[in-house]
């Protein structure tokens, strides 16, 4: 575990959620992909914008935006924090769709969860979408991407 402890357990293996109130702010950044593998038919259709359900990209987007907001209310130890860049991007990939979450704040904690978060929901909003057309479908290959910001300093893939 390359010799940090985990933070989100107290001496005992409890649970607890870390105080960030001593630390500075800074800017963090994140960035978190992902992809739902699917038919050149189907993923034609979602790009053309002639999926039974409309919209499928716009509609996956929002869902993605909202979903980083919302990560403190998902995942148990995340603080809420205060956004300042949400971005979700839906492109062609050569097996389907693929996903791509920005995310920005200045704070005392970094925003890795709400990148995947983000990336996440949109991906299972795509798959909630497009399911009519395919049942097939697989996401896969969530992951963080980059991380800037905070004490342990900038990370990239």
């Amino acid at each position: 575990m390359s010799g940090e402890e985990l933070t989100h357990l107290d001496d005992r293996g409890r649970a607890r959620m870390v105080d960030v109130g001593r630390k500075g702010d800074t800017r963090r950044t994140a960035v978190a992909s992902g992809r739902l593998r699917m038919s050149a038919a189907t993923r034609a259709k979602v790009l053309a914008g002639d999926a039974p359900k409309g919209g499928v990209v716009e509609v996956a987007r929002i869902a993605g935006i909202q979903a980083a907001k919302r990560t403190s209310d998902l995942v148990p130890m995340c603080h809420p924090l205060s956004l300042s860049k949400v971005d979700v991007d839906v492109t062609e990939a050569a097996d389907g769709l693929r996903v791509r979450a920005e995310v920005a704040t200045t704070g005392p904690t970094g925003v890795e969860m709400e990148a995947l978060t983000a990336a996440s929901v949109a991906l299972l909003t795509l798959y909630d979408m497009c399911k009519a057309i395919e049942k097939g479908m697989l996401i896969d290959a969530i992951r963080l991407d980059e991380k800037t910001g905070g004490r342990s300093g900038d990370w990239h893939r």
